[in-house]
């Protein structure tokens, strides 16, 4: 804390790096901004740096001229890794050696959208909760078991603080300000921003199913899609599903017409086939490995049913991003 002119000053840093999602970033820049405007005096600064201090592309192209390289901030409270799409693929030795170097001098460090995943990486996150964009959360959960990924907005524990992404960063900063100078001031930026309300960690990052398909509020659908989500690696039968769910096969079927326009199998087997495509696109995991991990008995017919969804194979599929 910077407290040269009596006022206390908390200086927060971002790390970008290259693909990261701006928005999130400056997101979160926006609410320190409106706190030291709706109070007169700065109770936050911000710097934003690179690696090498050069700047990085943001996943829609833009680049920021930094402040500086990673190994000039020498003053930071907080330090925010700024990840976004394929966070995997800047995960470099230098990276994460920093990141715990910054640890060790008693930085508290954070990350927005998929920068979880460069904190786990650099071993910084285990025993810790934490969140993560949802596509990442499976991913993060297969190569770090020793991270409790949680499926919230955002999520503080001790000093690691972490957002899932697009504007919930603004959510995470309104529960900082709030813990700093009270519930007033974040009341107020929220306001100024037209939010409808300022969301905790409680809250998910997906609408619940019961909102997507409108006023009728199916719990029986709802439920059986619950049930399905929690049993990937190996799926219920269609009868296991509709005895959880307390009503027939039949009844189950019409459900699923009725509101999510296919049956159950196809919804269930769509289910297995996205996870399947996020692990392949964001872990190294082998394909019958991820086959598995999917409810599929072989990489041979897992192959077959990603071919009929997406057209490629999963080694295709793989082969693009590498």
């Amino acid at each position: 804390m910077d407290r040269s002119d009596g006022a206390v000053r908390a200086h927060i840093a971002f790390l970008t790096v290259p693909e990261y999602t701006m928005v999130t970033f400056t997101n979160a820049i926006a609410v320190m901004r409106l706190a030291n405007r709706q109070r007169g005096q700065q109770l936050y600064r911000w710097s934003c740096v690179t690696m090498d201090g050069e700047p990085v592309s943001s996943s829609a192209g833009l680049r920021l001229l930094p402040d500086g390289a990673l190994a000039s901030l020498d003053d930071a409270d907080l330090l925010f890794v700024c990840g976004g799409l394929n966070p995997q693929r800047y995960c470099e030795a230098a990276l994460l050696e920093a990141l715990r170097r910054f640890e060790r001098h008693g930085v508290q460090l954070g990350a927005l959208c998929t920068g979880s995943h460069i904190l786990a990486a650099a071993g910084l996150l285990d025993g810790y909760r934490c969140a993560i964009h949802w596509e990442h959360a499976d991913s993060l959960r297969e190569q770090f078991p020793q991270v409790q990924v949680s499926s919230s907005l955002f999520a503080v524990d001790r000093d690691r603080y972490t957002c899932s992404g697009g504007v919930s960063s603004m959510d995470l900063m309104l529960h900082i300000v709030a813990a700093a100078h009270g519930a007033e001031l974040a009341r107020e930026i929220s306001e100024h921003f037209v939010l409808e309300r300022i969301r905790t960690e409680g809250d998910a990052q997906r609408l619940p199913l019961h909102y997507l398909i409108g006023a009728g509020n199916q719990p029986k659908l709802v439920d059986a899609v619950a049930m399905m989500e929690a049993n990937i690696e190996e799926p219920l039968s269609l009868a296991e599903l509709a005895g959880y769910a307390g009503v027939s096969r039949r009844q189950l079927e019409r459900l699923f017409q009725d509101h999510l326009h296919c049956t159950p199998l196809r919804y269930y087997l769509d289910l297995r086939l996205n996870r399947g495509r996020l692990l392949l696109l964001q872990t190294t995991l082998s394909i019958a490995t991820i086959a598995m991990r999917c409810g599929f008995s072989n990489s041979t017919w897992f192959g077959k049913r990603y071919v009929e969804k997406y057209g490629k194979r999963p080694s295709d599929e793989r082969r693009a991003v590498d």
